[in-house]
């Protein structure tokens, strides 16, 4: 795990090279809180990525929604995700919950144009698939508004699975 300390002390490709994939496919979000170094501590860094991605254009946002995988789909996922989603037992899936949360996903897509995102970790599949049904009857502001929220809470597992307190 890396301190606060050699976050701060990282020269710009090496601090894109150790968080350029905490937002999903989208190392621009790091290079733009990179900018905002140095970090006092864990938590201004964490605020710092969410500082990025609240300031950019919702063309932006909305291609960092995109970059993310759909919850339980046969994809390849980057080695976070697979994580996260094995946590949540989303690997381990019967047929019918599989069945289920391919109708979700699609389902979902269809209505907002954008995938479901839900930050699994600490989550069951049961809270994940209730949550679905849930968020697929919101507008689509409020559901866009969430899509953030929850890749904000997303980074903020990973950067705090790397860098100590």
């Amino acid at each position: 795990m890396t301190t606060i300390h050699d976050v701060n002390l990282m020269p710009p490709s090496a601090f894109l090279e150790a968080f350029g994939d905490v937002a999903e496919h989208s190392p621009w979000v790091a290079r733009e809180a990179a900018s905002f170094r140095p970090f006092a501590n864990r938590e201004a860094m964490i605020a710092s990525f969410e500082r990025a991605v609240r300031s950019a254009n919702r063309e932006a946002q909305l291609a960092l929604i995109c970059a993310h995988p759909d919850l339980a789909a046969k994809a390849k996922l980057t080695d976070d995700s697979s994580r996260e989603q094995a946590g949540a037992g989303l690997n381990a899936l019967t047929s019918e919950e599989f069945a289920r949360f391919n109708d979700f996903n699609e389902s979902y897509k269809r209505r907002f144009g954008f995938p479901f995102i839900f930050a699994v970790k600490g989550a069951t599949k049961r809270m994940i698939l209730d949550c679905f049904a849930e968020r697929v009857s919101c507008g689509t502001e409020a559901e866009f508004a969430t899509a953030i929220a929850q890749v904000c809470r997303i980074f903020r597992f990973r950067i705090e699975d790397r860098v100590s307190p």
